[in-house]
């Protein structure tokens, strides 16, 4: 069992599972089946690498803190937890391995047919990956929908009122006995004149004066 385990063919075999497994997993919103499944295969590998004296302690340590890196990367924000766990993850895989050629060349087929899967997840099946969507925030908050930056006083649009101050061409104006900060349309207005209300740009108002 330990040769079968640690054959070439077989090594590649159950980091493809556990690669395509974990890829798989992304799309969950908790730890599922895939991902059981992806650290099942692991096991197997470094069991077989163990007993067959390739692996040691500080090996199978590494891949240990490598899984919960990863494993803990469903439930802290950011992704650096994440990445120290698939570095660690990668580098107990090398360490583990008799031969470092044949086990680069298992790993990379094993992160290309990763990347396949995802690739036809996100292309085919059109899932999205839930461990992103904690990291990036994709809400808008749109005006349609009740959110407004500022207050856009459209109601004064047409009223008359009377120039607090001089408008340089800002100044301060009252509209039913309430006082707003204006801005003329260009030209000087001089204090107490009649003005109206032309433009209404968010917190900008663009007042004329009424001749």
């Amino acid at each position: 069992m330990i040769e079968f385990l640690t054959d070439p063919i077989v090594v590649t075999l159950l980091l493809t599972i556990a690669g395509a497994a974990i890829v798989y997993e992304l799309f969950s919103s908790r730890f599922g089946i895939s991902g059981f499944i992806g650290l099942f295969a692991l096991l197997l590998f470094f069991y077989g690498h163990f007993q067959a004296g390739l692996a040691g302690f500080g090996t199978i340590m590494l891949f240990a803190v490598g899984i919960m890196l990863i494993f803990l990367e469903f439930f802290l924000p950011g992704a650096i937890s994440g990445t120290l766990g698939l570095a660690a993850l990668i580098a107990s895989l090398f360490l583990a391995g008799e031969n470092p050629l044949s086990m680069g060349i298992s790993i990379f087929i094993s992160i290309c047919v990763s990347i396949a899967v995802l690739f036809f997840m996100i292309k085919v099946l059109v899932k999205k990956m839930v461990l992103f969507n904690r990291m990036i925030l994709f809400d808008t908050a749109k005006k349609e929908d009740g959110y407004v930056s500022n207050i856009n006083r459209t109601d004064l649009l047409g009223k008359e009122g009377i120039a607090l101050t001089v408008l340089r061409p800002s100044g301060t104006a009252v509209f039913n006995n309430e006082r707003i900060d204006v801005v003329s349309e260009g030209g000087f207005i001089d204090q107490n004149a009649k003005i109206t209300v032309i433009k209404v740009e968010g917190v900008r108002i663009v007042v004329r004066k009424v001749n």
